[in-house]
């Protein structure tokens, strides 16, 4: 008895102190666990926000902003199916926060097509967030920086690179 009772409170102490101390040292473990964490029939309706929106922006995107290219890259939907988080990418534009802002004033037009043509498959529209899809942008970056390293730092040998230290360069 006393032995389980010690495995009991060895149980309670890791649960009390460890658990809660992982999360602090690195709260982002929450936030990409509720992020990641979708059910099917989140990820099903999200995938029809995600085609539908984009049909919308495809045919009424240039009323709502003139030459800009957006895509619709990614939707993640609340536990409760009320807010869909919109991700999208902006290409063909200097100012793309300007063009999401756009978006944000147009939202009551894009939640009305939106609603117009998944009303049969939804019982409520859920509320669009829209926000700024930077990946391919930082991908863009990390390549231009890798591009410079190679180009600034040439292949050699080893036996280069042991005479380049020896003998110093005049």
């Amino acid at each position: 008895m006393l032995f389980l009772l010690c495995i009991f409170a060895k149980i309670l102490l890791i649960g009390i102190f460890f658990l809660p101390l992982r999360q602090f040292l690195n709260p982002k473990i929450i936030f990409y666990n509720k992020m990641e964490q979708q059910s099917k029939k989140q990820q099903q309706v999200a995938g029809l926000i995600q085609k539908e929106l984009s049909r919308i922006l495809l045919t009424e995107g240039v009323y709502i902003y003139d030459d800009a290219l957006v895509t619709i890259t990614r939707v993640r939907m609340s536990s409760d199916m009320g807010i869909a988080y919109v991700y999208a990418s902006v290409y063909n534009s200097l100012y793309k926060q300007e063009v999401i802002k756009m978006m944000w004033e147009n939202l009551s037009r894009l939640r009305g097509e939106l609603g117009k043509s998944i009303s049969n498959q939804v019982r409520r529209i859920p509320v669009l967030k829209f926000f700024i899809d930077d990946t391919l942008d930082v991908v863009e970056h990390l390549d231009n920086l890798f591009a410079n390293l190679n180009q600034n730092n040439s292949v050699r040998s080893m036996r280069e690179a042991k005479d380049a230290q020896i003998q110093p360069e005049k």
